[in-house]
């Protein structure tokens, strides 16, 4: 098949349209909410949606490209529920949105719809490529490829969903507002819930891949693994927790930022 027959164009298309018209949708919400973490929300579930809009010029799913598909589903609900279940616990917009409205004034209402929900929209598309590629060409299965890439992709998502977990229960029984969480896969890892979903993700670029994306939608990961490490994920965080718990240095000094490893020493 060529890399870009008409069927495939359309698929593409479908997907980014999706994107942008659930998003836009979750935007308008967010005026009257007054609450912009609430993309936050939608961008696990909006994958399923907008891939689902490109199975409408994809031949019909054989077993391996189901897998895959639902495997992007498990993945998706489970990123939601857990986000909003920690959502409906707040009654407050998540700083990093409530520091860009304080700064952008009235004019965050427009800043909102461009810088969060529409860029969200543009990278939750350009990180679906690999699944839409595999979904949409002639199956190629390479077995081995598959269910290594699924093996990886289950490993990281156990990962990511019990650092979660541990989170999760910690934030209940802390003693203190500003205690670190130093416990479990967090003794081992600052940020083991991003370090297994970017794990997932090279798992789920690797099933792709036995399908047939083509090699260059590695971009999707790699767009991944730079937002977690870099821009949304590790590096912003670590800014506010330095600030708000004194005992994060000590903590940051003796446990690894991203890959889990054994902590130093005292």
């Amino acid at each position: 098949m060529p890399l870009f027959d008409t069927d495939l164009k359309l698929a593409l298309a479908a997907a980014l349209a999706a994107a942008l018209v659930s998003f836009f949708l979750l935007w308008l919400a967010s005026l009257k909410l007054r609450d912009a973490s609430i993309a936050d929300i939608w961008w696990g579930p909006g994958f399923v949606v907008a891939i689902a809009a490109s199975l409408a010029f994809s031949p019909a799913l054989a077993l391996p490209t189901a897998i895959l598909f639902g495997a992007v589903i498990v993945w998706a609900l489970r990123l939601g529920l857990h986000i909003g279940v920690r959502k409906l616990g707040e009654t407050h917009e998540d700083p990093r949105y409530a520091a860009m409205r304080a700064k952008a004034g009235d004019a965050f209402a427009r800043e909102s719809l461009t810088w969060v929900f529409g860029l969200q929209a543009v990278l939750q598309w350009i990180v679906a490529w690999p699944i839409i590629f595999a979904l949409a060409s002639p199956l190629d299965f390479e077995a081995a490829l598959f269910w290594t890439g699924f093996a990886v992709f289950a490993a990281g998502l156990g990962v990511e969903a019990v650092a979660d977990w541990q989170l999760a229960r910690f934030r209940k029984t802390r003693s203190a507002p500003d205690q670190v969480n130093d416990r479990g896969l967090w003794a081992w890892s600052r940020h083991p819930n991003y370090f297994g979903e970017t794990v997932l993700w090279w798992g789920l670029f690797a099933m792709a891949l036995a399908l047939g994306a083509p090699w260059w939608t590695a971009l999707s990961p790699a767009v991944m693994t730079f937002l977690l490490l870099r821009v949304s994920g590790v590096t912003l965080l670590e800014q506010g927790l330095k600030k708000r718990k004194p005992a994060y240095a000590e903590y940051a000094r003796r446990t690894s930022a991203f890959v889990p490893w054994p902590p130093k020493r005292p």
